[in-house]
């Protein structure tokens, strides 16, 4: 069915629609309050369109939609989608799966306080999300000093008694549950104490802490009154940093955002007893041509959507996109009424330019953000000679032996300008015999794309999970190390395969260095000073490294294995004769006393080495 035969389909319902590409790919999902309108507008108003949805638009092949009963059960069900798929051209929280949190296990007997990055529904506390790891480490390390919580992993109940204190019980950051130097009751409380520190109701928290010391002293336990003490003080000192920002036991988030070409940054502030207990920036990708309105609106969705904790009251400095809607479904998640609020004067308006200010600062100030924004730049620089509106994924393939021998194939991948070793892949040479670097890499695409195949039916069977997969992302663009003939070799296989993808060979000069691109149109010649250049050979560079460096252990192993097929020589000699000779061509060459200069042998192996191979 086609595009428009599926428009004249659409109900006039609530509900969310799926674009995706020609390979099937989710590339952008949205909601509707009236699905036949929604996506109706997008098809036939092209020309109005921002230029980033007309992108998006050039690549939509087919879309899909769900209905739903209510315009919140579609925000819901998008939020979720988003979350899921991450497509392409939908606003996205930067890495938010990456964002770490502090986790205390309240469902255990004996709770500890860690470090993560999931959030799963176990029963344990959450808080954060933090915008860096050592912000949650300084913040655990801060809550152990004073509520001296256990992060080991012991079964409590089970080693009671049979294990000594360890080091973090001598220098006061546990109290030692597993030995019993603290009962239970006991450490509950200290649990909850800290929690009540990290949920920012401090003043609540120093209240009880002084009514359980005024008991403990008029119960005579001076030194358990002496700690609750020592305690409170650690608590005001911290508390004394804290700006008081408001009037009363407010709970607030004051949210505002700074931008530079395509990256938001969203600044956070967050008041728990009317004072500042914390600020982070989140950054916010794929924003440019939008208002800040919808930006901030994205955050919302995607930062409460799993968030461990919904304040009272969102304060912002921008009329929202669906305020009305976002607001109901903020309460549903919380339990009970949240207002969003755009104050326009008073207290409320300076604080959120205060956070607005800070969100310049953190945008101006975060080196790894100017960097990415060059990258992309770069990336879009690159996209642009080869006709691509954004290479977000590009692979690289090269191929590795000598004369044939130890045949290997290499997949390196860059995402958004920068190496991604973690999907870097390697293959061996199985079906080709001798020296063919084209049935070679031939060879190395098939496998690599049937891989993707598969897994691609398995994740829609639901027998794989997306994050599992190893090849079913595919690229933007692929580059190969070679010329004309490697370009047509792989172009053969992915026809074949019915995938296409833009395929260009990185040429080298007579000095083989990085000269260009080609492609069955032609050749690229792309100046040595642009920095699309030097991301090209950046490609080229690690490609081959990582091909060489394959074939030299495949080489190494084979090389070793021959050698240890000859009396007299073990790993050790083995091992000094490939690092003297690097080849067994070089040691077939070698002479009895070229062979007896290497550390480790002696007349006789170098006489059996000698032997073996004239054979």
């Amino acid at each position: 069915m086609t595009i428009e035969e599926k428009l004249k389909l659409l109900p006039e319902k609530p509900g969310v629609y799926i674009m995706k590409d020609k390979s099937g790919k989710i590339i952008y999902v949205g909601k509707a309050v009236v699905l036949k309108n929604r996506v109706r507008q997008y098809f036939q108003n092209k020309e109005k369109q921002l230029p980033k949805v007309k992108v998006m638009l050039s690549h939509v092949e087919d879309f899909e939609y769900i209905v739903t009963d209510t315009e919140l059960e579609a925000l819901m069900l998008e939020c979720n989608l988003i979350k899921k798929y991450k497509p392409k051209y939908n606003v996205l929280l930067k890495d938010d799966k990456n964002y770490p949190y502090i986790k205390v296990t309240v469902n255990e007997e004996y709770p500890r306080i860690m470090f993560t990055r999931r959030i799963e529904p176990d029963g344990a506390k959450y808080f954060g999300p933090y915008s860096s790891a050592f912000a949650v480490r300084e913040t655990i390390k801060l809550v152990r000093k004073m509520f001296p919580i256990r992060t080991c992993n012991k079964n409590i109940e089970k080693d009671m008694g049979k294990v000594r204190e360890c080091l973090y019980y001598h220098i006061g950051l546990c109290s030692a549950p597993c030995t019993n130097k603290i009962n239970k009751e006991d450490y509950i409380k200290l649990v909850d104490q800290a929690v009540l520190f990290l949920d920012g109701k401090r003043d609540w928290l120093i209240q009880k802490l002084k009514e359980d010391m005024k008991k403990a002293a008029e119960e005579l336990r001076f030194e358990e009154a002496a700690r609750i003490r020592d305690q409170i003080f650690a608590i005001e000192r911290t508390s004394e940093k804290q700006k008081v920002v408001s009037v009363g036991e407010d709970e607030q988030d004051i949210i505002s955002m700074a931008r530079s070409a395509d990256i938001s940054c969203i600044q956070v502030f967050f008041v728990r007893d009317g004072k500042l207990s914390g600020r982070e920036h989140y950054y916010m990708k794929n924003t440019e041509g939008m208002e800040r309105g919808e930006i901030i609106s994205s955050f919302i969705k995607q930062f409460y959507e799993g968030a461990p904790y919904i304040p009272k009251e969102i304060i912002t400095d921008v009329e929202l996109d669906e305020s009305e809607l976002l607001s109901e479904w903020l309460s549903q998640k919380r339990g009970n009424k949240v207002f969003i609020t755009i104050p326009v004067r008073g207290k409320k308006k300076e604080l959120v330019d205060m956070v607005y200010q800070n969100a310049l600062e953190a945008l101006k100030n975060d080196i790894s953000i100017r960097e990415e924004i060059s990258k992309d730049q770069v990336v879009l620089e690159l996209s642009n000679l080869v006709g691509l509106d954004y290479a977000k994924r590009i692979e690289a393939y090269d191929i590795s032996n000598t004369r044939g021998q130890d045949n290997v194939g290499s997949m390196v991948v860059f995402v958004d300008g920068k190496p991604k070793k973690s999907q870097y892949r390697k293959f061996n040479i199985k079906y080709v015999e001798g020296q063919d670097d084209y049935e070679s890499m031939r060879e190395v695409i098939e496998r690599r794309f049937l891989h993707a195949i598969e897994e691609k039916e398995l994740i829609e069977k639901g027998e794989l999970e997306e994050d599992k997969a190893k090849f079913a992302e595919m690229p933007d663009l692929i580059f190969v190390d070679g010329g004309i003939g490697h370009v047509n070799a792989v172009l053969q296989v992915l026809s074949g395969l019915g995938i296409s993808i833009p395929v260009y060979g990185m040429v080298k000069d007579s000095k083989h260095r990085t000269r260009g691109l080609v492609s069955p149109q032609g050749e690229i010649d792309i100046p040595m000073t642009t920095k699309a250049f030097r991301l090209i050979a950046q490609i080229q560079e690690e490609a081959h490294r990582f091909a060489i460096t394959f074939h030299k252990e495949k080489q190494s192993k084979r090389f070793k294995s021959e050698l240890l097929n000859i009396p007299g020589i073990g790993k050790k000699r083995a091992k000094a004769l490939y690092d003297a000779f690097k080849s067994i061509e070089e040691i077939k060459r070698a002479s009895v006393e070229d062979l007896k200069k290497v550390e480790g042998m002696n007349e006789k192996a170098a006489q059996a080495v000698y032997e073996y191979f004239r054979k």
